[in-house]
């Protein structure tokens, strides 16, 4: 069986740039669903996918 490399695990700098722009957009979309006062699934939603998004970026290492 073969070991797990660091290098495994980690973004190249255009798939985190993706990530951070979707990111970004859902972030945008939380706020404007919670301004007007959407439905609470799509903040959940939008809320989850931000999250998700800005916190892979923040525990992944990216190469260079």
């Amino acid at each position: 069986m073969r070991e797990k490399n660091v290098t495994d695990f980690t973004l190249t700098p255009a798939i985190a740039t993706v990530i951070f722009v979707l990111a970004c957009l859902s972030g945008y979309q939380y706020r404007r669903v919670w301004k007007n006062e959407g439905p609470k699934w799509q903040l959940w939603v939008y809320g989850l996918l931000a999250a998700a998004g800005l916190l892979l970026l923040g525990f992944k290492p990216l190469t260079v």
